[in-house]
């Protein structure tokens, strides 16, 4: 098999989100075939371009109808695989930065904000009642929280334990996982990872958000989609609350022990 292709792959993030995992990545790697080896583009301009990308799929959600929802479908698809690109084509050239990860995590962020507030307002004009504004508002809140609240977790644990940071980089590295499908695999080692892939769903975060949005869209389910998204984040954002919490506290009984 080509060599570039198998090195592309071997970029791919080993613990990918749900949706990204089989579809978005795995099509990030054709567009970064193309355009890898090329020295003018560079990651952070990918990742401004999956921004703005983002942002024009916002403004069709915005105009509203349905034709103008299936190209926002679209877009939005198209923004991940920009996402995904971005990271890939950094490990290739070996080029990969802090600020780079930065930005393209805060980039992420911004973008869920725009996309759903886009579609509570999208399902405000629809329906004539606030509620769909209320559930994206809801949905959006409680998703930053759950990042919020690992960041003041960490933040307290640090207070208490300068060498907070080296431990938690030292359980990732110990953690990483190794590659177990893809092109170097057969057709059952891969199925497996395919099927094993699907729990992932359950987790609600951006990857299941590209096909909870384009879906929504699609079918111009609007407010159901937000029913989904702002239960789910409610549910994660107060379990992140409790797990930091309980985390926390068993640290602290820990040392106090000792």
């Amino acid at each position: 098999m080509n060599e570039k292709f198998l090195r592309l792959w071997d970029t791919k993030n080993k613990d990918d989100e749900w949706w990204s995992s089989f579809v978005t990545a795995p099509l990030a790697i054709l567009f970064s075939y193309a355009v890898a080896d090329v020295k003018g583009l560079t990651p952070n301009q990918i990742t401004l371009l999956s921004f703005l990308t983002a942002v024009l799929s916002a403004l069709f959600i915005v105009a509203g109808g349905s034709t103008n929802f299936l190209i926002a479908a679209i877009l939005i698809h198209l923004s991940h695989v920009f996402d995904c690109m971005d990271g890939q084509i950094a490990r290739y050239r070996k080029t990969s930065s802090a600020s780079g990860s930065y930005f393209d995590r805060v980039t992420d962020q911004i973008q869920v904000i725009i996309w759903f507030g886009a579609v509570g307002y999208a399902a405000f004009l629809q329906s004539g009642t606030v509620l769909p504004v209320f559930l994206s508002l809801i949905g959006v809140a409680f998703y930053s929280l759950r990042g919020y609240v690992k960041y003041v977790a960490i933040h307290v644990e640090m207070c208490r334990d300068h060498s907070y940071l080296e431990k938690i980089a030292q359980s990732v590295q110990v953690s990483k996982k190794a590659v177990v499908a893809g092109p170097r695999f057969g057709f059952l080692a891969n199925l497996r990872w395919f099927l094993s892939e699907q729990r992932k769903i359950l987790k609600f975060d951006e990857g299941v958000f590209i096909f909870m949005l384009s879906l929504s869209l699609v079918l111009d389910q609007l407010t159901p989609m937000l029913w989904v998204f702002s239960s789910s984040q409610m549910f994660y954002g107060v379990f992140r609350i409790f797990q930091c919490g309980h985390k926390i506290k068993r640290n602290e009984q820990t040392l106090i022990e000792k």
